[in-house]
């Protein structure tokens, strides 16, 4: 049994060797740090599990968040799109200062005194809402009338009529694939003198509308 105890006195030199030869070097943070982390990974992997999905979960909005389009880059796109529609064809691409609007006469889209719009109408709105639901731009949709009364259908002012065609315009963009918020107003006949850079005729014509009015920001 002498050799055991031999055997010991070499463990125990070999360690405080070693134990010396650790005290006299000086460890790297970033690496010990590097082998901890690989150690509670293997060790514990719920752990990193856990973290992954909640940093997913408070960054998906930001990753999955569309931007806004140049609105001069735009106008070219929907032009084309616009153009190759034969009732789109008749809508009034108007590029304003801060804004880009697409007014769409009501007689292309509803029947007179009416606010459900017509299949072709539907057909035409998802061509075009297949351009704007890649965008993260702001969308307002304005409904217009000239100051005449509306004519048969179930609206008794050009206020309810102009609002519900807006309202209908509205929901056809967000069945199209449109993700962002969409604000509807009814202007009524309010704005009929102020349409812009058109004609008498284009107004009357252009009276019973309804404007898609794109903005420079991102929607909320």
């Amino acid at each position: 049994m002498a050799w055991m105890v031999i055997f010991t006195d070499l463990v125990s030199l070999m360690l405080t060797f070693f134990v010396l030869i650790f005290s006299m070097s000086s460890v790297k943070v970033d690496k010990w740090k590097e082998m901890t982390d690989a150690l509670s990974q293997n060790l514990n992997p719920s752990i990193t599990k856990s973290a992954a999905t909640a940093t997913a979960k408070f960054n998906i909005s930001t990753i999955f968040r569309k931007r806004a389009i140049n609105l001069d880059y735009l106008t070219a796109v929907l032009e084309r799109a616009v153009n190759q529609d034969p009732l789109l064809k008749r809508s009034l691409l108007m590029r304003l200062e801060d804004r880009l609007i697409i007014a769409l006469p009501g007689d292309l889209l509803f029947q007179s005194g009416r606010a459900v719009m017509t299949e072709r109408a539907r057909d035409a709105l998802f061509t075009l809402g297949g351009v704007l639901r890649n965008i993260g731009n702001q969308i307002g949709v304005n409904g217009h009338s000239d100051p005449a009364p509306p004519k048969g259908g179930e609206y008794t002012s050009n206020w309810e009529l102009s609002i519900a065609r807006a309202v209908a315009v509205t929901n056809a963009l967000k069945r199209s694939g449109y993700t962002e918020d969409i604000i509807a107003y009814g202007y009524s006949d309010s704005l009929y003198s102020q349409l812009p850079n058109v004609t008498e005729e284009q107004r009357q014509a252009m009276g019973r509308r309804v404007d898609i009015m794109v903005l420079p920001n991102v929607g909320d």
